[in-house]
């Protein structure tokens, strides 16, 4: 019987990754690579429930999961079993023994992604990967002014590829913060939750106002007209990372 609930907080680079998502025809997911540790490690068929879902591409400071066993091994040994298996660009930097209500997707308050540019006419050598590279001098006063327009409670469908139209495309951004140091901008946004390329489209929105390429003023429709087709591009997922998730 499995009865005790274990929370993982990992950290990883998804640059060589399908996204968090195990995937039926590849084992290249991180969701995957870590099923299977936890499986040799408990000797059961581990299914591990993330906070969410990232994409191909995007990084993770802080993701957080948890899992099922009857395993009696200690955290410790846990954690020690994930480092030494566990491919370098994925580390478990901590496991705990959570309340068995606790559920990681369920229980989310809150989550902060961030993305970040290299805002300067040559990219960054060392950073390349982990930054969306834009030559042309961006605008900070005009994105910070289109940047208060997202927060709040929306109808974020012009703003996400997702397909169904079953599910809700609301959600209430708490905050996005702009923060400019030398080249580098950081973009960080906190809410209730995501849809599908919202945070990469936002950025990429964002990043058209910032050129001159799109009028703030234009948001008020883009919004009430629910189409993708409307808003700015969706930004790479390099530059993106989850860095915060709160319950």
């Amino acid at each position: 019987m499995k009865n005790r609930n274990i929370k993982l907080t990992i950290q990883y680079d998804g640059t060589r990754y399908r996204g968090w998502q195990r995937l039926g025809d590849s084992d290249n997911t991180i969701q995957g690579k870590i099923e299977n540790v936890l499986s040799r490690m408990t000797e059961e068929k581990i299914e591990l429930v993330g906070s969410g879902r990232t994409d191909s591409g995007v990084h993770a400071l802080c993701q957080v999961a948890h899992f099922k066993t009857a395993c009696l091994l200690r955290t410790a040994e846990m954690l020690d079993y994930c480092y030494r298996y566990l491919p370098e660009d994925i580390v478990v930097v901590r496991v705990e023994t959570a309340d068995g209500r606790f559920h990681a997707r369920y229980n989310v308050k809150s989550k902060t992604y961030q993305y970040r540019i290299w805002n300067a006419p040559l990219h960054d050598v060392f950073e390349r990967k982990y930054e969306w590279h834009v030559p042309e001098l961006l605008d900070m006063g005009r994105m910070q002014e289109a940047a208060l327009l997202f927060v709040g409670r929306h109808d974020f469908q012009s703003f996400t590829t997702l397909k169904t139209k079953k599910k809700s495309t609301e959600r209430e951004l708490f905050s996005i913060e702009l923060i400019k140091e030398g080249s580098r901008i950081s973009m960080n946004f906190r809410a209730d939750g995501f849809l599908y390329n919202m945070v990469r489209i936002i950025a990429g929105t964002l990043v058209e106002v910032g050129s001159g390429k799109l009028d703030k003023n234009a948001l008020a429709d883009i919004f009430a007209r629910r189409e993708r087709s409307l808003a700015g591009i969706t930004a790479p997922p390099h530059g993106l990372f989850l860095t915060r998730v709160e319950y």
